[in-house]
């Protein structure tokens, strides 16, 4: 498996904030301590090999992917019983993806929270986010 030395998700084991919820064989499941104040219950699943976005991902990765997702919810239904999902990747600097490790984010969501029922495309939709308008 090809790893990067000082990639956060290559090395998890390394990161004391960096909790490694679920495995299989492929990739793992992680909680980063910071993020659990403000988006509790939150985690990533990542490819344990060293792969810089979705596209790269093996048809295995796909399927441990999958696998993973299915077994996170009922860890996070059962610990954090929350009322919804945001599901997503980002894939390049334009999608604000910092680490550049793919990571697909689980976002559990809950009805008391001060953004719900704003969901991914949300602030995407808004106006301000229109593209300027290019001459031809």
């Amino acid at each position: 498996m090809a790893e990067m030395k000082h990639c956060p998700f290559c090395n998890p084991h390394e990161d004391e904030h960096q909790k490694i919820v679920l495995e299989n064989a492929s990739c793992y499941f992680l909680q980063h301590n910071f993020e659990q104040d403000v988006l509790e219950g939150s985690g990533v699943i990542v490819p344990k090999a060293h792969r810089v976005d979705t596209f790269e991902l093996t048809p295995e990765e796909w399927r441990d992917t999958y696998d993973l997702l299915h077994e996170a919810k009922t860890f996070l239904d059962a610990k954090y019983t929350p009322d919804g999902y945001t599901l997503g990747w980002n894939v390049g600097a334009a999608s604000n993806q910092s680490i550049l490790h793919s990571h697909f984010h689980i976002l559990p969501r809950y009805n008391d929270e001060p953004h719900a029922g704003k969901g991914l495309r949300h602030w995407l939709k808004q106006p301000d986010n229109k593209r300027p308008k290019t001459r031809s």
